[in-house]
């Protein structure tokens, strides 16, 4: 791109919305939900992806000559491995018994997100130099800033690939996915799993409701703050059970709630005229990205009707493809989700480093390969060669 240059912005408020945007649609009518402004500018201005949070804004912008933004990228300096999903700090400390300093590091991600997507995020797809540029302006930024290394956490297979050929080591892990393969409602895909798990699942669906519970769903105009009220106690209580300090604020979802209604989904479960647990989703041009669940009452299976089950009622109904329920979970596989491979690329700058992390990569890459072959195996869909005697 003749006379371009890039920019380190501070905060998203640096960058018009509509600028940022346009790149991160890359044409598309809107950009998937992580990526727009709207969220990351809501996650800073909330003061959840901030300084005092050890996450500091150095998102890159690559110009054209007319000073328009042509591609951006959301990077953060980072002073810890928290909320990132990708576990780094056994890197960290081994340099760091070694005599160095690994942190601060760059990373490029969605905070606090395991979720797949665009992370180079140019306003056209076909500009093949954006990519190689904008990782040019991450090595740089790591030289200004003393970083040890860049890490892009869940981007795209071809953006991995890509970042491969430009120096960066590959990493790969697992989650669970659920397909939409074309079904017309919830039995039809019950009836492309094996007998005894389509019964399991309809019994475990009765007895997640069986206490008077009723399901809502909530998009739009119809999430009030009342129902966020209801979700944060959820997310809260859920937190400080799992991981000790929530990530995310109150006010965070007011902001987004506000923002970007239409992209969000809260499936509420209520019992005698209160609201008892909730899941909160995320809504793709093509998939329903899952993200935190929450309850203050205890019943029998909830937690999959809630978070697994009525995230795939909805996906149909929408016509949507896929529904990514978030990270970890073995327990999703009964319940239709499959292993799908997610994607990092690191890129270290001490030599000595570079060669440990590469040796241990490329074991973990055979690792997670195998796992998700033999977890597939195992999964809840009919074989082929028994179908026609289920």
């Amino acid at each position: 791109m003749p006379q371009a240059r890039i920019r380190i912005l501070s905060a998203m408020s640096d960058i018009p919305a509509a600028q940022w945007d346009a790149c991160a649609a890359a044409g598309a009518p809107r950009p998937e939900p992580f990526v727009r402004h709207a969220f990351l500018s809501a996650l800073e201005e909330a003061e959840c992806a901030a300084p005092r949070t050890g996450w500091l804004p150095q998102h890159l912008v690559l110009e054209a000559e007319d000073e328009t933004a042509a591609a951006v990228v959301p990077a953060y300096l980072k002073s810890h491995s928290r909320g990132e999903y990708v576990f780094d700090q056994g890197w960290a400390d081994a340099y760091e018994r070694a005599g160095g300093a690994y942190y601060p590091k760059v990373q490029v991600a969605v905070p606090f997100t395991p979720a797949t997507g665009r992370r180079f995020l140019g306003r056209d797809p076909a500009d093949a130099p954006a990519l190689p540029a904008l990782a040019a302006g991450l090595r740089e930024l790591l030289r200004l800033r003393s970083a040890s290394s860049a890490h892009v956490t869940f981007p795209t297979e071809g953006e991995w690939e890509a970042l491969a050929g430009l120096g960066f080591l590959q990493r790969t892990d697992r989650q669970f996915h659920w397909t939409n393969a074309g079904y017309a409602d919830y039995e039809d895909f019950l009836g492309a799993l094996a007998s005894r798990k389509r019964k399991a699942l309809r019994k475990e669906r009765r007895e997640a409701l069986a206490d008077g519970i009723a399901i809502e769903w909530l998009t739009g105009a119809d999430i009030t703050e009342e129902a966020w009220d209801a979700f944060f106690r959820f997310y809260i209580d859920t937190g400080n059970r799992k991981w000790g300090q929530p990530y995310l604020n109150r006010r965070f979802f007011s902001l987004i709630g506000a923002r970007m209604p239409q992209d969000i989904l809260l499936v509420m479960a209520r019992r005698d005229g209160r609201y008892i647990a909730g899941a909160l989703n995320l809504i793709g041009a093509e998939t329903l990205y899952g993200r935190y669940w929450g309850a203050i009452e205890e019943h029998p299976f909830l937690h999959f009707e809630v978070c697994y089950h009525q995230a795939i009622d909805f996906a149909i109904a929408r016509g949507l493809k896929v529904v990514e329920a978030g990270a970890q979970g073995e327990h999703k596989l009964a319940r239709g989700y499959l292993p799908t491979p997610t994607y990092s690329a690191h890129y270290i700058v001490d030599p000595a480093l570079r060669d440990a992390v590469a040796h241990y990569l490329k074991r973990e890459r055979s690792h997670v390969a195998q796992d998700a072959a033999e977890l597939t195996d195992l999964g809840p869909f009919r074989r082929v060669e028994a179908a026609e005697q289920d």
